[in-house]
């Protein structure tokens, strides 16, 4: 049986990574980031290392190794023209802000079935994508 791929926003991630916070959220978080079949993308990947960096909570070598780990488990997709007309178009025609136009047009390239983010419209449908806020 083939397991449909899931996107993760850079939130769910942070959740996982951190234990400063809610500690619900962040078990909900690492159940979710340990599922396979995850792809990731290197605006998601920018996003979690500025926040880690940024916070210093993750030092530089922290942060060489947290970057080879993604590379190592996940599917990785780039920014490429492609989905970044793609993203155009949903800030064209769904109002999505400007990043996560970006996010949803790399989880639609990839076929992705969901998408979960704590910050997007839960149960959100656009072609085969759901959006899916964890904590609700």
């Amino acid at each position: 049986m083939m397991i449909d791929s899931v996107f993760v926003d850079s939130n769910i991630w942070l959740y996982a990574f951190l234990d400063k916070q809610d500690k619900q959220k962040q078990l909900i978080a690492q159940n979710i980031v340990q599922t396979q079949n995850i792809i990731v993308s290197v605006q998601i990947i920018n996003e979690v290392c500025y926040q880690l960096y940024r916070n210093k909570i993750f030092s530089e070598d922290e942060l060489k190794r947290l970057i080879a780990g993604f590379y190592e488990k996940y599917q990785i997709i780039g920014l490429e023209q492609d989905i970044l007309i793609a993203a155009t178009e949903l800030r064209k025609n769904r109002k999505f802000s400007f990043w996560d136009s970006l996010i949803v047009a790399c989880a639609l390239k990839t076929s992705c079935s969901v998408l979960y983010s704590e910050d997007m419209q839960h149960g959100f449908i656009i072609d085969q994508l759901q959006i899916i806020n964890p904590f609700l």
